[in-house]
């Protein structure tokens, strides 16, 4: 009877073994098969991809904290330079208007700041627009949807550098906002290339 019982947990001690073993078998499998890219492959991905437009070092820095999200994919990478660009353009907006309402400039400044706010505004829907198109796009309509993206864009680095040369020679305030301004072109730039990269990929 002793034996029988021993014969029988050994049994049992010995099926264990075999399923913890192909656990952990396959555990160790599935870490060579990743679902998406690891976080080097798509930070690798950015910095070549930002080595193509104007502003590299700036299209890293603003960049590779999405590395996760935007993994290899020249779409989401375009999505994700919009969407930094959208985010700084706004928050500088609402710097400058904080501005405007104070005190401290000369009548010049004002008036830049005042032309400026508005150029700024039009760039930000124009960014926002091209946002709205990038979340339409499929094969059917991709050439259209790029073609407004490129032109929307366009027009919103149009609208900054109109901006920023309102300040050009101002002092104190002028300088930090055209500082600012020139930042957010230079953002508008480089997501304006990555489109241009996305497209001639697609094409």
């Amino acid at each position: 009877m002793e034996g029988s019982i021993a014969k029988h947990l050994l049994n049992s001690f010995l099926i264990l073994l075999a399923i913890t073993s192909f656990i952990n078998s396959s555990s160790a499998d599935t870490r060579f098969y990743y679902p998406v890219p690891p976080k080097s492959v798509s930070t690798e991905f950015i910095k070549t991809s930002c080595s193509s437009t104007t502003y590299p070092r700036l299209c890293y820095t603003s960049l590779a904290g999405q590395a996760g999200l935007i993994q290899t994919s020249p779409k989401l990478l375009a999505h994700a330079a919009l969407n930094v660009t959208l985010a700084t353009a706004k928050s500088t907006s609402a710097v400058m208007l904080k501005l405007s309402k104070g005190s401290g400039m000369n009548p010049r400044e004002v008036e830049a700041m005042q032309d400026c706010l508005e150029e700024l505004s039009d760039a930000v829907d124009e960014i926002r627009r091209s946002i709205g198109e990038m979340d339409q796009i499929k094969a059917s309509n991709f050439e259209l949807m790029m073609s407004d993206i490129q032109t929307w864009v366009s027009a919103a680095l149009t609208d900054e550098t109109t901006c920023s040369d309102g300040f050009e020679g101002n002092k104190v305030n002028g300088k930090m906002v055209r500082s600012r301004i020139v930042n957010i072109a230079h953002m508008t730039s480089n997501a304006l290339s990555l489109i241009n990269s996305y497209a001639s990929v697609h094409a």
